[in-house]
């Protein structure tokens, strides 16, 4: 009995409670160190902004032309006025950019009811199918009454979004062929797979370009050309898929083996127990790096310059070394291309944490 306690033991006070602001400070103000570091940061930031307020509004132009951009510190409002259609649809006919435009319209809001997970199937594939085939017809012409447009009159952004878009969904279904293909038990299928992969993965893609630009001619039959928006998508896709392929191999073995000798078990061959059990559940496992790939991609499009296109920011480029406007306007141009590039990329990474929170693939 002396090993039981006979008192109560001390009563003791109700521990306090943060409030919720000094809570959230606590990692900021806890220590000197950090708080020293909050303090210069702050300083640092608040001196960024007001630098950028005096360019962006009080010592900008917002009217005039080049001379008057030229007598002033801060930013050429007047500038965008004048170049903002030739940064946007590049050398497309100026009487005919209402074309593009629509056709934008449709691709972003495609891309809108297709980021509802429930109406992903079969119909969203055929309706993204038949979209795409009208918007390159509305982007071409010929039919309809629509004046021809030729190709390399294509740029700007719809350049840009044409190829990145393009250029993944024909890369995905190559690149999972080229997973299973590199992961199959046959040798002969399993080497190819491996040297096409290895080999694409070991140029950078300005490479691949050059030669879909410069070598493929060469190959061609006497008085036989390919359009070079063709060469640039085909080049843009192949080049994709060996980097798909390797996500997708990640996402294969990320796959417990169970899942593979349960599927055999119910009686599935090989193409039931890929397309049922697997791939759906190493798709969701690849949604991060897929989307990271995309945005890669989207950025990288600015490579097509070598082959003669002009994407966005290769008009942006244009506009600024345009000799009405050249030495007057140099951080403009870029500052607008990254706002552009910064604002996409953003919606795509948001995309994508609901897509992992949807599949309740997170953390958090």
């Amino acid at each position: 009995m002396h090993l039981v306690r006979a008192e109560l033991a001390p009563r003791m006070e109700r521990p306090r409670q943060e409030l919720g602001w000094r809570k959230a400070l606590t990692p900021y103000f806890g220590t000197i160190p950090n708080a020293v570091i909050t303090i210069v940061c702050v300083a640092l930031i608040a001196l960024f902004a007001h630098h950028a307020f005096r360019w962006l509004l009080v010592d900008s132009v917002f009217s005039g032309g080049p001379a008057a951009c030229k007598a002033s510190d801060g930013a050429c409002w007047p500038f965008f006025t004048d170049k903002l259609r030739f940064m946007i649809f590049g050398f497309y006919p100026f009487e005919e950019q209402w074309r593009p435009v629509v056709a934008l319209g449709l691709f972003f809001a495609a891309c809108g009811v297709s980021m509802k997970p429930s109406l992903w199937g079969r119909n969203l594939l055929w309706g993204w199918g038949i979209l795409l085939i009208a918007i390159l017809i509305l982007m071409r012409g010929g039919v309809l009454g629509l004046s021809v447009v030729p190709t390399s009159q294509w740029g700007g952004l719809p350049l840009s979004f044409m190829l990145s878009f393009i250029g993944l969904a024909g890369a995905f279904p190559l690149g999972i062929a080229l997973a299973l293909a590199r992961a199959s038990k046959l040798p002969v299928i399993r080497v190819v797979a491996i040297s096409f992969i290895e080999l694409v993965r070991g140029v950078p893609l300005i490479s691949v370009l050059f030669m879909a630009s410069v070598m493929l001619p060469l190959f061609m039959p006497s008085g036989v050309t390919i359009d070079k928006l063709l060469r640039a998508q085909t080049a843009i896709i192949l080049f994709a898929a060996a980097y798909v392929a390797e996500i997708v191999r990640g996402g294969l073995q990320a796959i417990p083996k169970g899942q593979y000798e349960a599927s055999a078990a119910m009686g599935l061959h090989y193409w039931q127990m890929m397309r049922l059990i697997v791939l759906p559940q190493a798709i969701k496992i690849m949604i991060p790096p897929l989307v990271t790939l995309f945005i890669g991609f989207f950025q990288d499009t600015t490579l097509v310059v070598i082959v003669g296109l002009l994407d966005f920011l290769d008009t942006v480029r244009s506009s600024m070394r345009d000799p009405q406007w050249q030495g007057i306007v140099v951080l403009e141009g870029y500052i607008f291309a990254a706002f552009v590039y910064l604002f996409f990329s953003t919606i795509m990474g948001a995309y994508s944490r609901f897509l992992e929170r949807h599949f309740r693939m997170g953390h958090d």
